[in-house]
């Protein structure tokens, strides 16, 4: 008993009908379209007035940089690590908690940033925040 596959001149069918499937699809694709205008209505809400205004920077801010050479600066003023360290403690010891704004240049060693955070750290100034452009 032989199996037969079919002869060489004969061939099946290679494509498959489409259409029904492109059917439900236009089916579906309405029914979502009926249903989320349904389910997204717009309701019409009052909502409260209120006059906020814009908070002024506090004081207590240590504006903290670091250029491009890995040098420090207070506000303007250049500094080395030590004595941005004596720095720190002096704030610390005023016992205004500051709050420090790091700016370090893209270029900056990560050595040099961690320094200054070890160094807020231990001065006991924990309020630090990262400004970028």
């Amino acid at each position: 008993m032989a199996f037969h596959l079919g002869d060489d001149d004969t061939q099946g069918l290679s494509e498959m009908n489409l259409i029904p499937l492109i059917d439900i699809m236009l089916v579906l694709m309405i029914i979502f379209l009926v249903t989320a205008t349904v389910m997204n209505p717009t309701v019409p809400l009052d909502l409260p007035k209120t006059s906020a205004t814009i908070n002024d920077l506090p004081d207590d801010i240590l504006q903290i940089s670091i250029n491009q050479d890995n040098e420090l600066f207070w506000d303007e003023e250049l500094l080395s690590l030590p004595q941005l360290q004596t720095r720190f403690a002096q704030a610390a010891s005023d016992g205004l908690d500051p709050s420090i704004h790091l700016r370090a240049d893209k270029d900056t060693r990560y050595d040099m940033v961690a320094q200054v955070l070890a160094a807020a750290s231990n001065a006991g100034l924990t309020k630090v925040a990262f400004v970028n452009e």
